[in-house]
């Protein structure tokens, strides 16, 4: 899963960080979805959860760790705003969610 997101951040296709996923699904571009790292607070959950529901966009929450996301992607960030559906729908068909 963490290399697909490194494709999609190589392909210019995610959006790293609360605030800047926040504002792009308050700005609604069109957006496939939602990547939340294990580790994430209760409350950051449930408010990107509340905004993506807003605008009908699936979220999951994976297996790895914002360190992991770290060594991946070079940021530490807990959510993940994927804005290509088919990178989406790769990592929501992986089998390491």
């Amino acid at each position: 899963m963490l290399s697909t997101i490194c494709l999609c951040r190589r392909a210019s296709k995610l959006i790293i960080g609360f605030d800047a996923v926040i504002s792009a699904i308050k700005e609604d571009n069109g957006f496939a979805g939602i990547v939340l790292a294990s580790d994430i607070s209760a409350k950051t959950e449930k408010e990107v959860r509340f905004y993506a529901e807003k605008h009908n966009r699936e979220v999951i929450k994976a297996q790895f760790s914002m360190e992991d996301a770290q060594n991946a992607v070079g940021k530490r960030a807990g959510v993940f705003l994927i804005s290509d559906e088919g990178l989406f729908k790769s990592i929501v068909g992986s089998n390491n969610i």
